[in-house]
């Protein structure tokens, strides 16, 4: 091992995020850390960010954990509960943090021991540790059940709403997040529907579709946000540019989606629990990680972690070239300037690789230089399967690659013979992304382990980024890096202010789970079976009543700051009745529904199927943007 691998194994074992730059041996340098940790006998899971990943690092690594007398395995989306309690009971476990998380869901709501497949969690050594603790760390997993039928309201109301005209039946604001009826579109719904007042409280679902239906329509974009794939909604992650199979919107905005693409409408079910991966994260006793990417997000690494971020220098200099940012008035400007880009580097024979914000980008992209005869490959949310093989190419003499941010991780693009001489690797940037790592990420498949390379981005006016916030002036629109500081520093606080909302319902789950937990381990003794299962189904059926009456207590409460009052004590005073109530009815109801079992007419061990998926906190703008939208139509509603 080198001496910075040794370094950053070091920094591991203290509890730190390691940055280690592409092509620095990431992998390799966990392997010290990981031994460390596994010797307390707890176990250790290393949280990987795709399935492939965890099963070939185990692999790759499982002899030298051998050679140290420690068993390892690794977690896959297809195995059983048997194969998962076999993974989880050595002494070194491979997984996605996802499948851990999953995992952990389902044993929340087991009804004999032998039905859970975790063991108390111990140690967490985290790959790509920045996609997991910022990237993705807000992103809710789900676990739901029940056999409820799809609503077909969604259609109804997207037969109305595809027919909405922008600025007649609803406005949209200059950020293109922000969306509203005007008294047009409000008319327009209620003779429809011969439904009365709107805002009335009988007609809030018929409300929330409509809205729904507007933001599917208006604010989610086809190749851009999803992808229509075999019948199905497939959500494209925004960071990595990869389609995530099992990741859904929340269930009204899902079913919209469904709608306008005329495809067949999925049942929803009832939320049973969730988590995300900031709170499971937290249920770990020893943390740590390694990046690419970190300092740039250290304070919110330090902030919402208690993590520190060590920079490891690489083995060998950086000698790649970063050159400033070229600024165009316009989008069709600065493809045109892309494309000659790539015309002069291809007559050297030099590689270039072109990352893209969308699907819809790269295929665009793809086209006009098929118009002019360049050869390239497509690397996009479309093509996963043929990714490694096409990655294996884009270092070769005059290769030419367009791709989403799918690049920017665990791929590896090696120099073919001669390009060293030509330059290395180009690496052209087409946006620039909200968050500054991203784009690091992108440079970084260039100038790996002292190779020659160089990168550069090319904006304009016209860019979601500068469009989006508001950033028109082209002096300001130079300095990329400012703007996206102002970025990390607005979305930091976004997530500062969702963990205080969020934290009391964690600690509520926690406690609850913690009860749940001995009575079906009989620490808590139950006088039989038939009462065991009754208060565990119990319990499982009031959690999942509660969620959703904190979902429509977090839609309302912020009207109270008009009354002087503070929301967040509102929210908190609230949920601590609503909690102490659910404590109550756990009792009374459990005492009711034994009486029911006992005379035959109830089987608490009869439980319909349940299934896992992801969703996401921010289907369309942030949290404080969604508040002063309701603060809005609230008002718009006392006024009528």
């Amino acid at each position: 091992m080198f001496d910075v691998q040794l370094r950053g194994a070091l920094a591991l074992t203290e509890g730190r995020i390691a940055e280690m730059l592409t092509g620095e041996g990431k992998t390799l340098a966990a392997v010290p850390a990981v031994i460390w940790y596994a010797k307390a006998g707890k176990g250790v899971h290393v949280l990987t960010v795709n399935d492939y990943l965890a099963r070939r690092d185990a692999q790759w690594m499982g002899g030298i954990y051998e050679f140290f007398g420690l068993s390892v395995g690794y977690v896959q989306r297809e195995m059983g509960t048997q194969e998962r309690q076999h993974a989880y009971s050595y002494a070194i476990t491979y997984a996605t943090a996802n499948e851990v998380g999953f995992d952990y869901l389902r044993d929340q709501l087991a009804l004999q021991v032998g039905q859970q497949v975790h063991r108390p969690f111990a140690a967490a050594v985290i790959d790509e540790a920045d996609s997991i603790l910022i990237d993705e760390a807000r992103i809710p997993l789900v676990i739901a059940g029940g056999a409820e039928a799809p609503d077909t309201l969604g259609y109804r109301v997207d037969a109305m709403t595809r027919h909405f005209r922008r600025g007649l039946d609803y406005s949209l604001d200059e950020y293109g997040r922000n969306i509203s009826l005007t008294d047009a579109g409000i008319r327009a719904t209620e003779r429809t529907f011969r439904c009365g007042n709107l805002f009335a409280d009988e007609n809030l679902a018929l409300h929330t579709a409509v809205q729904d239906s507007l933001h599917a329509h208006a604010l989610l974009r086809r190749d851009v946000d999803y992808l229509v794939k075999d019948g199905a909604i497939v959500s494209v992650d925004e960071f990595k540019g990869r389609t995530v199979e099992d990741r859904r919107w929340p269930a009204g905005l899902h079913s919209a989606l469904e709608a306008k693409e005329g495809l067949n409408l999925k049942k929803q079910g009832r939320i049973l629990g969730s988590i995300t991966l900031e709170n499971l994260i937290a249920l770990y006793p020893n943390v740590c990680g390694m990046t690419g990417t970190a300092a740039t997000q250290k304070e919110e690494l330090r902030t919402v972690y208690g993590l520190e971020v060590e920079v490891i220098p690489p083995n060998r200099p950086v000698i790649r070239v970063d050159h400033p940012d070229l600024l165009l008035p316009g989008k069709q400007k600065k493809e045109e300037a892309v494309i000659e880009e790539i015309r002069q580097a291809r007559q050297t024979r030099r590689p270039v690789l072109v990352g893209t914000a969308s699907v819809e980008e790269s295929e665009r992209l793809s086209a006009r230089l098929r118009a002019q005869g360049i050869a390239h490959h497509v690397l996009n949310a479309r093509h996963e399967e043929q990714e490694a093989a096409i990655v294996a190419l884009s270092g070769e003499q005059g290769a030419v690659t367009i791709s989403t941010n799918m690049a920017g991780r665990g791929t590896d693009i090696k120099l073919g013979h001669g390009v060293a001489e030509l330059g290395g690797l180009y690496v052209i940037g087409t946006n620039r992304h909200e968050s500054r790592r991203i784009d690091n990420q992108l440079r970084g498949r260039a100038g790996r382990q002292g190779d020659p390379g160089s990168s550069r981005f090319f904006i304009s006016l016209e860019d979601d980024l500068l469009v989006r916030y508001g950033i028109d002036n082209p002096m300001f629109a130079r300095d990329a890096d400012s703007i996206q500081r102002v970025i990390e520093g607005q979305n930091l606080e976004i997530r500062k202010f969702l963990r205080k909302y969020e934290s009391v319902i964690e600690g509520q789950r926690l406690a609850l789970q913690s009860k749940r937990q001995d009575i079906l381990t009989g620490a808590m003794p139950c006088s039989s079976e038939i009462e065991r299962l009754v208060r565990l189904t119990t319990i499982d059926d009031l959690w999942s009543e509660y969620l959703a009456a904190i979902v429509d207590l977090r839609s309302g409460v912020h009207w109270v700051s008009w009354g002087g009052r503070d929301p967040l004590h509102e929210y908190l005073t609230t949920v601590h009745g609503m909690f102490v109530r659910l404590e109550e009815q756990v009792a009374e109801e459990s005492e009711r529904r034994l009486a029911e079992a006992e005379s035959g007419g109830f089987d608490p061990a009869q439980r319909g199927a349940t299934w896992t998926y992801l969703t996401t906190d921010r289907p369309f703008g942030n949290v404080p943007e969604r508040i002063l939208r309701g603060l809005l139509r609230k008002l718009k509603a006392g006024a009528s």
